[in-house]
Order: C-alpha cells, then structure tokens, then sequence
C-alpha cells in the first residue's frame, strides 16, 4: 500500500461476544464503527476464547477480535460511540460486569493517547494480561508498542497458558488477511 498516512490517528478496538448470533454482532460493531467516524482499516482473525474476569455463574465462550482504526474522534466520543453500538445490539449495562454480553467494545489504544477519565482508560488496563486481546492485536500490529515504547510482543508470551483458539475470519471486507502472531 502506498500513498500518505491517514490522517485521522490509528487506534485499535477489541471486539468481543458470547450471546446470540455472535458473528453478526461483531459484523454489526464494525459497520457501526464505520459508519459512526471511525474508518475501520483491518480486522484480525477471530478467536474463540473462555470467559474472562470474575463472573461466577456459567456463559458460553466468546468470539473476539481486534479491529484497526483511524479516527478524528477523542477519545470520549469514540467510547461514546463503543457504548452507543453495544446498546444498539442489546447489551445490559446494569448486568453483572464480567457477564455473558451480546456485544463488548473496548477502546485499546488511541494514536499515542494516555486518558484517565472516569471509565475511560487508554492503554486499556488490561491490554498486557490477556492473550484475547493480545493474539489478535499483534496479528494486525506485530511490533506495536504503548505510547510509553513498551513492546507488546513479550506479554503475549507472558499468557500463552490462557486458551485462545483461531476461529477464522469475520468477513472478506475488514479481514487482515494476515496470520496469528506466533500462534
């Protein structure tokens, strides 16, 4: 590809379901998120993972992804517009965190952004513990780093016990066409 960066920042969203037609959920997101101001330039491969976090009760699995972006949205309007979708696709926001969800957006990263407000935290605080997001980031960004120049690389194999099962592509249009980053 050449030509001149975009120039609207990069930005990277973890998408994640486990209720319903998982697939055509996160179809949804990224139309959504195309449609919404937020270009959607690749997505990675899908993966099949467990739950994660500290929901006690049973739910299925989950199909995540990571899809990249570029986007003149702050940070406030992009997860503004995350909340919007998951709501449009039936999520409960008073349901138990952690829970079973139709539709689970989580804004990554955002360029070299470092925010702190409220429920808004990017790098996303999680972002290094979790292979889900971790494997399909790296699939699309193999040398990526925080803003802080911390590598991602070495915290992928820092959870390689967490399970994550490749799941193939969501849709010809935003796949990558890359393959897993060391998987």
């Amino acid at each position: 590809m050449s030509g001149p960066a975009p120039a609207a920042p990069l930005g990277y969203i973890g998408l994640g379901s486990n209720l319903g037609d998982r697939h055509a959920h996160l179809l949804a997101a990224l139309e959504g998120l195309d449609a919404g101001g937020a270009r959607v330039l690749r997505v990675s491969s899908l993966y099949e993972t467990a739950p994660f976090g500290d929901f006690e009760g049973p739910q299925p699995d989950f199909l995540n992804a990571v899809a990249e972006i570029a986007t003149a949205l702050s940070a406030v309007e992009l997860l503004a517009l995350c909340k919007q979708l998951e709501a449009a696709r039936g999520r409960d926001f008073a349901a138990p965190r952690h829970g079973p969800r139709p539709l689970d957006l989580d804004v990554l990263l955002l360029g070299e952004d470092v925010v702190s407000e409220g429920s808004l935290v990017i790098p996303h605080p999680g972002i290094r513990e979790r292979r889900f997001v971790l494997e399909p980031l790296l699939e699309l960004a193999p040398d990526l780093t925080l803003p802080d120049g911390t590598p991602l690389a070495p915290a992928l194999e820092a959870c390689r016990d967490q399970e994550v099962t490749p799941a193939g592509a969501l849709s010809d249009r935003f796949h990558s066409g890359g393959s897993a980053a060391g998987a």
